[in-house]
């Protein structure tokens, strides 16, 4: 229950904001969101001494939709900061974009702090491998005679190949403006673009990390990154972190859960962003690589750790995982499905209902037996490392560098044997299969396969990994119904487990029937017949935009390609106008397109799905919003697949149950680029017939605002 201390302080605190801000209004979905907040993480559950975790049924969970406008980031923060505190938690607050992660740490959290009085410290979270690690830049820009000295060879067996003089003198500058203090390891603040391979050379990462042995430790950018957020009440993350920390096992980079509260902003986008955490990938040709190049360095282990029968076993765990991807290799080659075709897509082999085919049933067996041991030896090794750095003072720098060079090994074996657990784990009961599937690749002339397995749905993870842990968790955006209900959401994120939990949709402060208009077109063509579909949508943009009129139009395509012919058979009067997503960098774009309309001239704005969501152009930056096609996505994914396949085979529909719901998500993201403000007004035009002739389109219709409806 939340307590009169708490209340005081919400209150006081928000009264605080508006005395400091003249113009300040407060809003009443505002106060609203604010009381969900704090009463929803008033009813956390404690654990009590001597006593079993408590059983957590969703009762200091909320679910809850803001619509853009009004204030969503200042009600969590505020309330669930001072709840935090009150309650001896910590607030992480995971958002899906980098966008709004600047937004919060540059902008809201300053802003909460300066204008309310309530003292809050924070700090942004970033994933150990946006951090450079000081030890491994070091050895790999010493000079030859510097790793001579120091007893040991340059690292050529950690480069797939000669390195370039360009990447040796990119890796020294490095050194040079981090040892000057002039670099803070962090790679987002490197002024130039670091190629991903050579940046993984010298990366922070948890194999090749010495932790308190490390030479370098007091200086290393991670740790001290990782000291400051163990001190602030606020953690600003991603949810791509948030599940990293989850996967492994909770509080490892972030508090931990039961000592948590969290916001989880942009919640709709959490779904996927877990099946990515929970699924597993690895290349072919990239293992081949690192197991033929691992002798080299289990010898060397072997002499300094005096682990020779260890050591052998890795190799012979290591030459049998080789000949069994070997195999795999001839297999492939003759496999049908992964044949080039003329799609220009990647093929891809599926396995059906995540079954094993008959004849690789061995094989699969075989290579997930070999991987496992390769893990399990692996390991040993490493802990013979460990021990050796203990115990042998005067090896201390060769076996550090041994133990940083393993552990590039060490995280390629982990990763090769996730996967092969997963493709070797066959369907159990009435459980959702695991997607499995085989890629075939050809870049510079040389074919590559690739290994992948995924679950199709988080629910059940996230169920049991983070919402029956947490301390609390909000979960907000600007649309997270479908259809009108939260039940899609509630299904994706395993919430519709916990009973207790809150759902609240807010109002929106706008005044639709106002300020805007939907304008549904008779467009003759269905979508389904794409080449007289586009050619009308080229005949009805030039009525539907004036080329003198100075405001901003959004014209929104779901395929590029549509996207391309339609700006190919545009009139010469609207060419100079258009902007074309993909033609520029984002921001340039956008500037342009801004520009224009301060300079009196109209400008039209063609984009894909990106740009229905996010994209913030408020007034006559956007006065039109025209939608080409209703946006349905096509289950072509393998996960996609596997899922729809599944729903069918208990007798669902997965268009009604998957596609249709998530349109209806995307479809108010994209109409909610019209109006961004209460001084807004435009118009919303869907050039999509099937929102009248479609049985579901009545549906989609409903969860739209209350436009004024013309035409």
């Amino acid at each position: 229950m939340l307590t009169d201390l708490e209340k005081g302080a919400i209150r006081r605190h928000y009264q605080a904001i508006s005395k400091n801000l003249p113009h300040f209004r407060p809003r009443k979905a505002q106060r609203e969101m604010l009381a969900a907040v704090a009463n929803t993480l008033s009813r956390t559950l404690e654990k009590a001494d001597g006593e079993e975790p408590p059983k957590r049924e969703g009762e200091s969970i909320a679910v809850i939709e803001g619509p853009t406008g009004v204030g969503k980031s200042l009600a969590y923060l505020l309330a669930g900061g001072i709840m935090a505190q009150t309650r001896g938690k910590r607030l992480v607050v995971s958002s899906a974009t980098v966008a709004l992660q600047e937004q919060l740490v540059g902008r809201d959290l300053p802003f909460l702090v300066e204008k309310s009085g309530l003292e809050l410290t924070f700090a942004l979270a970033k994933g150990r491998g946006r951090y450079l690690c000081p030890y491994k830049l070091y050895q790999l820009t010493q000079s030859q005679a510097q790793q001579s000295l120091a007893g040991f060879d340059t690292p050529q067996i950690l480069w797939d190949s000669k390195p370039k003089p360009e990447e040796i003198q990119t890796l020294r500058e490095l050194a040079d403006a981090f040892a000057e203090r002039r670099f803070n390891g962090d790679r987002d603040t490197w002024p130039e673009k670091i190629d991903d391979t050579l940046w993984l050379k010298v990366n922070n990462d948890n194999y090749g990390c010495l932790k308190a042995a490390c030479p370098n430790r007091p200086e290393c950018p991670f740790y001290l990154a990782r000291d400051t957020l163990e001190t602030v009440d606020v953690v600003v993350s991603n949810h791509d972190l948030l599940m990293v920390d989850i996967g492994m096992g909770g509080g490892v980079i972030l508090p931990a859960p039961e000592h948590s509260f969290y916001c989880i902003d942009e919640a709709h986008h959490l779904p996927k962003k877990a099946l990515n955490q929970f699924a597993a990938e690895h290349s072919l040709n990239q293992a081949v690589w690192a197991l033929e190049k691992l002798p080299q360095i289990t010898d060397k282990i072997a002499a300094v750790a005096d682990k020779a029968e260890l050591a052998n076993l890795a190799d012979e765990a290591a030459a049998a995982l080789l000949d069994s991807l070997y195999e795999w290799q001839f297999h492939l080659g003759d496999t049908p499905e992964l044949a080039y075709n003329d799609s220009g897509r990647d093929p891809q082999w599926l396995w059906q209902d995540g079954q094993i085919p008959e004849e690789l049933a061995l094989l699969v067996s075989n290579t997930a037996a070999a991987a496992q041991s390769l893990y399990k030896h692996a390991n040993g090794l490493n802990d013979a490392l460990s021990a050796a750095r203990r115990e042998k003072d005067s090896d201390s720098a060769q076996i550090d560098r041994l133990s940083s060079e393993f552990g590039i090994f060490r995280a390629r074996i982990e990763q090769i044997s996730a996967v092969w657990d997963l493709l070797a784990t066959e369907p159990v009961g009435d459980a959702p299969p695991l997607a499995k599937w085989i890629e075939c690749s050809h870049n510079s002339d040389k074919t590559d396969y690739s290994f992948h397995a995924s679950p199709v749905s988080a629910a059940a993870m996230l169920a049991a990994g983070l919402w029956r842990r947490a301390a609390g968790a909000i979960l907000t955006s600007a649309t997270l119904q479908s259809l009108g209900s939260f039940q899609h959401l509630l299904q994706q994120t395993g919430l519709q487990w916990l009973p207790e939990t809150t759902t609240l949709a807010l109002e929106s402060p706008f005044n639709f029937p106002a300020q805007g208009e939907l304008y549904i077109p008779p467009v003759a063509a269905s979508p389904k017949q794409a080449d007289a579909h586009t050619a009308e949508i080229a005949e009805w943009l030039p009525k539907l935009i004036s080329p003198e009129e100075a405001v901003g139009t959004l014209v929104l395509f779901s395929s590029r390609k549509q996207m391309q012919d339609v700006a190919l058979r545009l009139p010469e009067s609207h060419l100079p106008l258009l902007l074309i997503q993909g033609d520029l960098p984002k921001a340039i774009l956008l500037e342009r397109h801004r520009q224009a309309i301060a300079e009196g001239r109209a400008s039209i704005l063609f984009g894909l799905d990106s740009f229905a969501e996010g994209l913030d152009l408020p007034g006559s930056d956007c006065a039109h919003v025209i939608i080409a096609k209703l946006p349905f996505t096509m289950p072509d994914h393998p996960i996609e697949k596997t899922r729809s396949r599944w729903i069918e085979q208990r007798g669902g529909n997965p268009f009604m149950e998957i596609t249709v719901p998530e349109a209806g998500i995307k479809l108010t993201q994209a109409v909610g680029r019209l109006i961004r403000t209460e001084h807004d007004y435009g118009r919303i035009t869907i050039l999509d017939n099937r929102i009248l002739t479609a049985r579901y389109g009545k549906q989609l219709l409903s969860c739209l605002p209350p436009f004024k409806r013309i035409g």
